[in-house]
């Protein structure tokens, strides 16, 4: 479904394992090494790899390590005035991936969803199963189950929207999905949140894919920069993870900050826009 760079959850599962594994090692390990613990050939490994992030494990271990938010910072730093002066807000773009979105109106969002059908289905993409949700606008939910396990995102996003009808509808979905986790072609979102909440994740979505920020550079951006934690809160309740990409705000220091649906899927998702980032360059 993803195509040759992806193909699918089980991908994703590997590289989870293998982040676990550099975490607890404390140091690169070999090709040799890393195989063995991953239970593979390095040919086998090797290969795996490569269909998923195209370098070698080598040279993805640097993406994975936790100073790489650090280097991220230095390096990737995203002023979001300037994201805004060249053209990176209003139709966000991942590579060849065009956004458009609008938001529902605070009345419609004190409602609680009353009145509003939700479709809902299951994909996969490049970090574990994808929970993908939608009104008739567009996207307005997505949230990823490594971590967690299907029940629970499903019972998280549901919550978000306590009023509102959903349905299985993974037809009415499908482009839209596959365009956000190909990074090809147009996807809609529907925003769903409170004003500040807006505010915050329409900044978000004028970071460039494997550039980064941090909390207290996002609450500049909305006019509260007395109200970091407020706005660290809003980056937590951000309901469409990875295309309203709160992955990429971390903390001044270069710490990864928290992440709603698990640090290895963070940390997945750091590393592979800035594999992404360095092909294209």
């Amino acid at each position: 479904m993803l195509g040759h760079e992806i193909e699918g959850s089980y991908h994703y599962g590997v590289i989870r394992r293998a982040i676990e594994v550099i975490d607890a090692n404390g140091q690169d390990l070999s090709l040799n090494a890393l195989a063995a613990q991953m239970e593979m050939s390095p040919a086998h490994f090797q290969r795996l790899f490569s269909t998923w992030v195209g370098v070698s494990p080598k040279r993805y271990q640097q993406f994975l390590r936790l100073d790489h938010a650090r280097s991220l910072l230095r390096d990737r730093f995203s002023t979001l005035e300037t994201a805004h002066a060249v053209g990176l807000s209003g139709s966000g773009r991942l590579y060849d991936l065009f956004l458009r979105w609008e938001a529902m109106s605070p009345g419609d969002y004190a409602r609680k969803g009353s009145g509003l059908l939700i479709y809902w289905a299951w994909f996969d993409s490049p970090f574990g199963e994808a929970l993908v949700m939608g009104t008739d606008r567009g996207i307005c939910g997505m949230a990823f189950a490594a971590e967690t396990g299907r029940a629970d995102t499903f019972q998280d996003m549901q919550s978000r929207w306590p009023k509102a009808e959903f349905c299985e509808a993974p037809e009415r979905l499908q482009d839209w999905a596959q365009a956000c986790f190909k990074t090809a072609g147009e996807a809609r979102l529907h925003l769903i949140g409170a004003p500040l909440q807006i505010k915050v994740w329409e900044a978000l979505l004028r970071i460039p894919s494997g550039h980064v920020t941090t909390y207290s550079e996002l609450a500049r951006v909305v006019d509260a920069p007395k109200a970091v934690r407020a706005v660290g809160t809003a980056v937590g309740r951000n309901p469409i993870s990875w295309i309203i990409p709160c992955h990429r705000a971390l903390r001044k220091s270069g710490g990864l900050g928290g992440y709603h649906w698990g640090l290895p899927v963070k940390r997945a998702m750091l590393a592979y826009e800035a594999v992404q980032l360095e092909a294209h360059e």
